[in-house]
């Protein structure tokens, strides 16, 4: 018989650091308006000089041992979803281990911000084949570290924090199905350029920018609205469920116009699609968990609740995952 997989822990981090739309005024040609309308991101926080992604993972899998009741010694496998990882090696996740004192393995997974559905298939995986019985997944991101603050276009969106989530085995399934997906014929749509082996970060690279994000947002836009309810669908149909089952739709904060478009071509009521990116910005691999987070430690996540968790990002990519929640509410800090 095979064995299921569930959530028992979650702790989030974000960092303490606040960059307001008025600041960003200040910065660039941009307006508190112009940003609120077009994303409805107030706020987003950054990681302070000298905090890496590894530092934000730390803490929120701190927090998510706390709430899972256990300690380092009892995880088989710590997989962290990032694509701003703290150097191309070794592994953030192996930093992370290293930091709390584990010997479990631990390794990146790079899709950018679906990172946190690809690493929960991992874990998942390895619990349903009996290869692990309890697995730390992270999502986790300070991609405002590959924003040039001058372009107007990228800086109002992306913050920096951490989310993760205790997997352990049981008998009866919490995570029901996750389906993933990739089309890297859109590749260039959202990218990093410089910084891996097609093209070094040499000095005139770095001079040129090429190791900041860029972004065609009008076509991302047009990939998440369609890819999203997709994939949902696709998930819960997967899970012998459907959209009427859901209590929650948790998708990727990257934008509230995307949440409300997709929520509305899936016809869900606009309470039950989640969203606090007024107040993070899009955080990439951190934004499901922090989310979801968020949701459970506000009392409004219940056990018994069927979540789909929805993320998509460069590459491109996207996935789904469908939960059925069993934890009951605690109080702590994010």
């Amino acid at each position: 018989m095979m064995r299921a997989a569930r959530i028992t822990g979650i702790g989030s981090y974000l960092p303490s650091r606040v960059l307001c739309n008025a600041e960003l005024e200040r910065m660039v040609d941009t307006s508190d308006e112009w940003i609120t309308t077009r994303t409805g991101i107030r706020e987003r926080r950054l990681a302070e000089e000298g905090q890496a992604t590894s530092d934000l993972a730390v803490v929120a899998v701190e927090r998510a041992l706390v709430d899972a009741g256990l300690g380092p010694a009892d995880i088989d496998l710590l997989v962290v979803g990032t694509s701003s990882p703290d150097m191309i090696l070794p592994a953030t996740a192996c930093l992370v281990q290293a930091r709390l004192g584990m010997s479990c393995p631990a390794f990146d997974v790079n899709a950018a911000c679906s990172g946190f559905p690809y690493a929960l298939q991992v874990a998942t995986s390895a619990i349903e084949a009996g290869r692990a019985s309890r697995v730390v997944v992270v999502g986790a991101d300070a991609l405002t570290r590959h924003i040039d603050f001058a372009d107007r276009a990228t800086c109002v969106l992306f913050g920096d924090g951490a989310g993760a989530v205790v997997v352990e085995a049981a008998e009866e399934p919490g995570v029901l199905g996750i389906v993933l997906g990739a089309d890297g014929r859109g590749a260039d749509m959202l990218r990093i350029a410089a910084g891996g082996s097609a093209a070094p970060a040499t000095p005139e690279r770095l001079a040129a920018g090429e190791q900041y994000l860029t972004m065609n947002g009008n076509e991302v836009f047009r990939f998440a609205v369609k890819v999203i309810p997709a994939a949902t669908r696709e998930a819960l149909e997967a899970s012998g469920c459907s959209v009427e089952d859901l209590a929650w739709l948790v998708p990727h904060q990257a934008n509230q116009r995307i949440l409300n478009t997709v929520g509305e071509r899936l016809g869900i009521d606009p309470e039950r699609v989640f969203s606090h990116v007024h107040r993070t910005g899009n955080t990439s691999a951190a934004s499901i968990p922090l989310a979801l987070d968020d949701l459970y430690t506000s009392g409004r996540l219940a056990p018994g609740d069927l979540v789909a968790l929805v993320g998509f990002g460069a590459g491109l990519t996207w996935g789904a995952a469908v939960v059925r929640w069993t934890k009951a509410r605690t109080t702590k800090e994010m």
